[in-house]
């Protein structure tokens, strides 16, 4: 029986992994305060701050379903809780419980699911099996001079990335575009990526109506069956939409502890920045830089860092995290902060998507920091030379229109004309497209008109 293999869950067994997570949650002793303010964003706790720490949960029992918020600051006059539902529902007066922090308890079988930020099961399906070990959702990425050096290259069958910012296993890398510019397109076109034994994704602020799509039509049903989705759209609160990626993380922390290949894809980690400002906001931080607050520049890279290799000899987390650049600007603070971050960057053009070519991918400011591990002298010298013609071709556009471009004057002017359009379209791909198997090899086919 193969290791992941387990027993189908029974009555019994359901109702055992329901009353082990309980029995977590709930504590011998209760302690409560009581409501002493509520706003449309916040609620406040009095009488029980020297009880509380950052980050630790209140249950509101009231007459319908409880309601869990998290204490984000903390004061002499009482406790500043966020809630995760999108509403409050609560009374001045009104009875408040401490009950720890969130955690999770994955395991194998989660994979095929469909979670919330909590770890709740949202796709219809049978209650999750509780893991052995519970995990925390913000925790730390390993030492630094612990961690494994990044691994092999690893293909993703989209040749514009294969060619131009070729990807390494336990690297990261972001995807930087402005709205309607093909980003999701591309982020399920690497979910596809062989190699790679279990998927993370983590939708953050999605519109709700892509969340079927992409499980259902993006996906394969090979990649669909070794992945766990962590879904929050954005109708939900800043506190899911803050939590979704961290809680997408600790379950790709948990496969790579088991030493799988984890891939982790992230959309938006813009929006989760968001959820931040608005929840920072809310704890009474004030704005510094376009109306981001001071953490949100401190939270992204404790976040991202904890993708990347693990343990020597371990999994390792390979981490494609997108971008939604405001205004088509890749220069906010967000965007400038990620780029600084990561092992390398994908960029989107609206001028590119205009024209009609997907993926919009532009060779002259996508960049992979590993690239070097993985191209050979020669390809290296190959696409040093693609860059320098692509570049000539696009400085020339706005002169060949006006008829300025003389055949013979100009050698490597002749040669870019002759060979970048047929480049750009040896580089058209869309998910119907065959996947890449021999980037290179394929392009020199193309190009020679086989």
């Amino acid at each position: 029986m193969h290791a992941d293999a387990r027993p189908a869950p029974n009555a019994l067994s359901r109702l055992a992994d329901a009353v082990a997570s309980a029995h977590a949650d709930i504590e011998p002793v209760r302690v409560g305060g009581q409501i002493s303010a509520v706003t449309p964003a916040f609620y406040r706790v009095s009488g029980i701050s020297p009880f509380l720490k950052l980050g630790e949960r209140i249950l509101l029992g009231g007459e319908g379903r409880p309601q869990i918020g998290e204490v984000v600051r903390i004061d002499d006059g009482g406790a500043t809780v966020k809630p995760f539902e999108g509403s409050i529902d609560a009374r001045l007066g009104e009875r408040a419980y401490r009950i720890g922090p969130v955690s999770l308890s994955p395991d194998a079988s989660w994979r095929g699911r469909v979670v919330d930020a909590l770890g709740r099961p949202i796709d219809g399906g049978a209650p999750l099996v509780v893991g052995e070990h519970r995990v925390m959702p913000f925790s730390d990425p390993p030492p630094a001079m612990n961690r494994a050096r990044v691994g092999r290259h690893v293909k993703t069958g989209v040749r514009a990335i294969d060619i131009f910012t070729p990807l390494c296993l336990g690297q990261r890398v972001g995807i930087f575009a402005g709205s309607g510019v093909g980003k999701s397109t591309l982020l399920s076109m690497i979910a596809g990526a062989e190699g790679f034994d279990t998927i993370v994704i983590a939708l953050v602020g999605e519109r709700g109506r892509e969340v079927r799509e992409f499980l259902e039509e993006t996906l394969t049903p090979a990649s669909r069956a070794r992945a766990v989705m962590v879904v929050s759209t954005s109708d939900e609160s800043p506190m899911m939409r803050q939590l979704a990626p961290n809680t997408a993380m600790a379950v790709a922390e948990y496969f790579r502890d088991r030493g799988d290949q984890v891939l982790l894809i992230i959309d938006s980690v813009t929006r989760y920045a968001h959820a931040a400002r608005d929840v920072a906001l809310a704890a009474g931080e004030p704005a510094v830089s376009r109306g981001f607050t001071p953490s949100v520049f401190s939270e992204l890279p404790r976040l991202l860092e904890r993708a990347g290799p693990g343990f020597e000899g371990g999994g390792a987390i390979t981490g494609i995290f997108s971008v939604l650049v405001d205004g088509d600007d890749h220069n906010d603070p967000v965007a400038d902060n990620i780029r600084g971050t990561l092992d390398g960057h994908i960029v989107l053009e609206r001028f590119i998507a205009d024209r009609g070519r997907f993926p919009a991918m532009n060779p002259l400011t996508s960049i992979s920091r590993l690239s070097r591990q993985v191209w050979s002298a020669d390809q290296q010298a190959l696409v040093r030379r693609f860059c320098a013609l692509i570049a000539r071709f696009e400085d020339t556009r706005d002169l060949r229109i006006m008829g300025g471009y003389a055949p013979g004057n100009d050698p490597d002017l002749d040669q870019a004309v002759a060979i970048v359009p047929r480049l750009y379209d040896a580089l058209r791909q869309d998910p119907t497209s065959p996947k890449s198997e021999d980037a290179f090899r394929e392009l020199a086919a193309m190009l020679k008109g086989e």
